[in-house]
């Protein structure tokens, strides 16, 4: 191929097909599996999945766009440096095996504001709990519809601003039918159908690479490094982090964002509740660890073998940038058919990681901020669905439009601003209320709102929003602060800030409150389905 390699023409209608049916066939088991009777059946499907099956949704959640796509042209373009994602991505979840998954789940009923609240004031955490939900998801929510027009350039053909725009309003109206049609069961679904899907598809590019290549890894590497400007150094580390000082500094801040960010993601958390106990939920980790550790393998054989068959440059030069290795291969491989069915895979996985993220946010809204913020408890299940839903329709439009405004910007910002946002306000808070008796309402509030506004000003004055030439605002410079993603510094922050503020508050947990809590945590005992 050359290396001016873009899609093939006649793709286009085949890749529309092949979506349009995954959409038509997803609404449908949707549809058929929706059981919304009461609150719990909404936001955490009654707590009915198996491990198992929560586990292949967990994964199918977290896999997003940009872990099939971007992390396979990172790895194409840039070797061994690109890996580096998969594995922080990857080590991130034994943060949640260990430490979270079994105390969150007996603690808690529907969100993160649950187990953060459970023996402090209700009403100011419940708050506080909500508005970090909202800001991550927000910023998460923004990046993957933003995302949908970029791979809609690509897959599609579609290269005007208004038909990129119109495909991110298609994808978050389906979004908003996913969730107000089936809650968390039928979202779900959707989850798990989209990620075995995902893990299918990987498997089939990679045992194809490998048949072309006699099975031999060793071959496929050598003719990868031979199609890469870079040589053989693509084979070892230091090709895109082995610069200056400040660009270790910057990794290292980024991969502290990512191996800490996973376990205060609230639409993560979120799906601890949908099994029946603690050793389901703990099952549930294990499962989608593994599937994970197997999609990410095979990204690292699809990435060299896009380098092999494709090579860097026309990956590099193709619309889509990086994002176009997986595609170019798929068709290098498999022909017309192969690459639909990558399309139809980088779509179901956008609309099924922004209907987790849209129902996350909208449960957060409804079950701390309406059900016991302002009605202080005093509200019944349907209503509390109802208010649920009406945010899915207001959250589902705002995605829209920050999607549209934000599209052709640095995306990949976004999503790792997310992570630091859930690392910086979440995790300290959640392991404080977990494991510290001494923890209280004000080590909460400064945990979280310090957490948050730490990391929001670091980024406003950091190189991604000005003062670089690849910056959101690159005709102005503000910036002060020099590293692009601010983990190594707000993260830190939020334990320093939830410690002091623990330490000036002047309440006293409630001692029964305190041993319910470590009882119910530890053992379940007390806990829903317990």
């Amino acid at each position: 191929m050359t290396e001016t390699t873009v899609l093939p023409e006649d793709s286009t209608l085949l890749n529309t097909v092949i979506f349009a049916g995954f959409v038509l066939v997803t609404l449908f088991v949707v549809y058929r599996v929706s059981s919304q009777r009461t609150s719990s059946d909404y936001f955490a499907a009654g707590g009915r999945f198996t491990g198992a099956q929560n586990g292949i949704a967990l994964s199918g959640d977290f896999l997003s766009a940009a872990s099939f796509l971007g992390i396979a042209g990172a790895i194409a373009v840039h070797g061994y440096d690109g890996f580096l994602y998969s594995i922080g991505f990857l080590v991130a979840w034994l943060v949640n095996l260990l430490l979270i998954a079994e105390r969150v789940r007996n603690t808690g009923r529907f969100t993160m504001g649950d187990v953060l609240s459970f023996r402090m004031r209700q009403r100011p955490v419940r708050a506080a709990a909500a508005v970090s939900t909202l800001a991550i998801t927000f910023v998460y929510l923004i990046a993957q519809m933003a995302g949908a027009g970029g791979l809609v350039a690509l897959l599609l053909g579609v290269h005007s601003t208004g038909g990129q725009a119109i495909v991110i309003a298609v994808v978050g109206l389906v979004m908003m039918a996913y969730v107000l049609i089936g809650g968390m069961k039928g979202t779900t679904w959707v989850q798990i159908i989209k990620a075995t899907m995902l893990l299918l598809a990987v498997a089939l590019i990679t045992i194809f690479l490998f048949g072309k290549f006699g099975y031999d890894f060793t071959a496929l590497l050598t003719e990868a490094a031979a199609n890469n400007p870079n040589g053989r150094d693509i084979l070892g580390p230091g090709l895109l982090y082995g610069g200056s000082d400040l660009e270790h500094l910057d990794f290292l801040s980024l991969s502290l964002a990512l191996v800490l960010g996973v376990g205060g993601l609230p639409h993560v958390l979120m799906r601890f509740y949908t099994v029946p106990n603690a050793r389901e939920a703990r099952r549930s980790v294990v499962w989608a660890t593994w599937s994970m550790a197997g999609f990410y393998l095979c990204t690292l054989v699809i990435g060299f073998g896009a380098a092999a068959l494709v090579g860097s440059e026309a990956i590099v030069n193709a619309p889509g940038g990086e994002n176009s290795a997986a595609p170019l291969l798929a068709y290098e491989i498999g022909g017309t058919v192969m690459l639909g069915v990558i399309s139809a895979v980088a779509f179901a996985t956008i609309l099924a990681v922004v209907a987790g993220l849209t129902l996350t946010a909208s449960a957060s809204f409804a079950h701390d901020i309406y059900a016991n913020v302002l009605r202080r408890g005093k509200t019944d299940s349907d209503q509390t669905v109802k208010v649920a839903r009406m945010t899915a329709l207001v959250i589902g439009g705002i995605s829209i439009l920050g999607g549209i405004l934000v599209n052709g910007q640095n995306i990949a910002f976004l999503v790792g601003l997310a992570f630091a946002f859930a690392a910086s306000a979440n995790l300290s808070t959640l392991l404080f209320a977990l494991f510290w008796r001494r923890f209280n309402t004000t080590g909460t509030l400064w945990g979280i709102y310090g957490g948050l506004g730490a990391c929001l000003l670091l980024v406003v004055f950091s190189p991604v929003v000005s003062g670089a030439p690849e910056a959101i605002l690159p005709d102005v410079d503000f910036a002060f602060f020099p590293l692009k993603n601010p983990g190594i510094v707000s993260i830190p922050l939020s334990f320093l800030f939830a410690i002091i503020g623990t330490f000036v508050g002047k309440e006293r947990p409630d001692p029964e409150r305190l041993d319910e809590m470590e009882v119910r945590s530890l053992t379940g005992i007390g806990s829903r389905g317990a």
